[in-house]
């Protein structure tokens, strides 16, 4: 970025703040004018409005936290399970996949072999021998036995 980029967000910056210090100072300037039971109503709003962030924040980060591994890159864990069950469950879904590849494997390897003893058997069950399949009076075979 440039010297000049880098100026105009300084200033920027410097204005927020003289803007922000200068809002608070009339608030807090005006806040002595409100009167007493006003005053206690918005403080004991506030500090139920603190306590019920507090406890939500508490509840969100019991059940799960955001730790950093290796800089920039983050994981989620849940909170008291030991790292290796973490680990373990996350393999979890890549070994029922590969198993779920290896069985769609098997019954197609099974139904190939199936198909092919059909075919077996009905070639070694005919009255046909397979060497009569290669022969070119094949045909004439099959119409004579049709006929009879």
């Amino acid at each position: 970025m440039s010297t000049n980029g880098n100026r105009a967000t300084h200033a920027s910056i410097q204005l927020e703040a003289r803007v922000a210090a200068r809002l608070a100072a009339c608030l807090s300037a005006q806040a002595d004018a409100v009167p007493h039971d006003i005053s206690e109503r918005l403080r004991v709003a506030r500090e139920q409005a603190l306590a019920r962030a507090r406890a939500a924040r508490r509840a969100e980060a019991a059940a799960w936290s955001v730790v950093g591994h290796s800089g920039s890159s983050a994981a989620l864990t849940w909170r008291g399970a030991p790292e290796w069950w973490m680990k373990l469950a996350s393999l979890l879904p890549l070994v029922v996949l590969a198993a779920g590849l290896l069985l769609i494997e098997y019954q197609d390897e099974r139904a190939q072999i199936a198909v092919a003893a059909e075919v077996d058997a009905a070639l070694l069950a005919d009255d046909l021998p397979p060497s009569a399949y290669r022969d070119p009076g094949f045909a004439e075979f099959l119409r004579q036995t049709e006929s009879h």
